[in-house]
């Protein structure tokens, strides 16, 4: 998985680094296929503010949070693209299960006219 971590007028130190990698890594495990993250930190008053942009096989997703700390909001961060990469693994899955299902139904229904 590679992932890029860019700050919007703030330095990104390394621990901060370290962390949003480590939180990220864990979307790695869903997908065998290799996932590109793009990650920007800001800070806008008092609030710090993560948006992601995750490309996985067949779509992009995006999302963002806002918290008073930047930990914080990297945990949200990473839970909402989990919840997210999970969805759209589940439809992936259907979708799979649709087409065998509507292959293997119309494989039945021509040999029963077959007869």
């Amino acid at each position: 998985m590679r992932i890029e971590i860019s700050g919007h007028q703030m330095e990104i130190t390394n621990a901060l680094r370290e962390y949003a990698q480590q939180k990220m890594g864990k979307l790695a495990s869903h997908f065998d296929q290799h996932l590109d993250t793009r990650m920007i930190l800001s800070v806008d008053n008092l609030e710090h503010k993560a948006e992601a942009t995750l490309n996985v096989p067949g779509k992009t997703l995006f999302a963002d949070s806002l918290a008073a700390d930047m930990y914080a909001a990297i945990d949200l961060l990473a839970d909402k693209l989990d919840r997210a990469v999970l969805k759209h693994k589940e439809v992936l899955i259907a979708h799979r299960h649709d087409a065998a299902g509507t292959k293997r139904n119309l494989e039945a229904g021509l040999r029963e006219a077959a007869e």
